[in-house]
Parts: C-alpha cells; structure tokens; sequence
C-alpha cells in the first residue's frame, strides 16, 4: 500500500488520513509478521504527519516500561522500522548515541511532559477484527536449474 499525502490537503485532514492509514498498515505489518515504513521519500507533510504519529505511539510505549528496552523490543511492539524510531526519539531529545550505538535515554519524568503535550493528539486505533485479510503463503522458488 502507498500513499503520500498531496501538499493540496489540509493538514488537519491529511494528518487523520495518515493516522488512519498507517493504523491499518500497522495491523497487516502485524499479519505479516514484518515492520513497515511508508514509502521514501516524504513529502514535508507526510514527514510532519507520520513524525506525529510515531511520537504518539512511541510516547505511548515508553510511558509503560519499566527498566531498558531496545529499539529492536520498541520496533517490535509497535511495527515502526528502527530508524524511524531512531528518528523520532532523537528529535524528542529521548535518545543518545554512545559508542557506536543508540541508547533510549527515556527519563521517565521527560516522557511524562511529552506525553502531556502530545496525549491529546486522536491516534485512531483498527479493530484487528473487522480486518478481514490474511498474507499470503509464501513459498520458496527454485531456479530451473
């Protein structure tokens, strides 16, 4: 699935699409077993309304964990590709790269003030129930040798 919203929408109405949208693309990257990411590059807007998204739900995560977690234990929680993840919590300030590595840096009280500005924000949420698709098997293909 691709789609990028036109520069023509309002920012408003383009952010509840790709909120929707990427709810769903949440929900078959689950189904598939696979994290997902939308198509690159970004349009300014896209960046702003998936950057958006993702804080919310990365906030949402950090809020209930109690001790480290990995960007691998985040991605797979969430179904956000790391470097997003990278992305996003860089620009909060709740990341830092130390020794060839990233490090979440999720003071608790931190992500509780961002929580408060972003929590606001409406994260629409897909029933996984009335999704109705499954992946299709995948099989091995051998060359004709």
């Amino acid at each position: 699935m691709t789609w990028t919203p036109s520069s023509s929408m309002c920012c408003a109405s383009a952010t509840a699409v790709v909120t929707t949208w990427w709810a769903t693309s949440v929900e078959l990257s689950r189904r598939e077993g696979r994290v997902g990411t939308p198509e690159r590059p970004l349009s300014d807007l896209g960046l702003v309304s998936f950057r958006s998204y993702w804080t919310r739900v990365l906030l949402d995560a950090l809020r209930n964990v109690k001790g480290d977690i990995s960007i691998k234990e985040i991605s797979d929680a969430t179904m956000i590709r790391g470097q997003d993840i990278v992305d996003t919590l860089q620009s909060l300030g709740l990341i830092k790269y130390w020794k060839g590595t990233h490090l979440i840096h999720a003071d608790p009280k931190v992500v509780q003030e961002h929580w408060v500005r972003y929590s606001s924000q409406r994260i629409t949420e897909v029933d996984p129930s009335c999704l109705h698709w499954q992946p299709l098997p995948t099989a091995v293909r051998k060359r004709p040798g």
